[in-house]
């Protein structure tokens, strides 16, 4: 059974080739600095008007 896997493989390197690497896009450290900023934002737009929409019904 092994045998019959190696060659396989072997024969789908062949034809297929090497896998390159891809190198466009972010690195993960900067994708994830850059959503955790987004959701900072989103929290603090959303925290803002909840306080603001208590603020203003609040009785006086």
């Amino acid at each position: 059974m092994s045998t019959i896997s190696t060659a396989l493989s072997t024969l789908l390197l062949l034809v297929v080739g090497p896998r390159t690497r891809d190198e466009r896009g972010l690195s993960q450290s900067t994708e994830n600095a850059i959503l955790l900023a987004g959701a900072v934002t989103v929290a603090t737009i959303v925290i803002t008007a909840v306080t603001a929409y208590v603020k203003s019904n609040m009785p006086s």
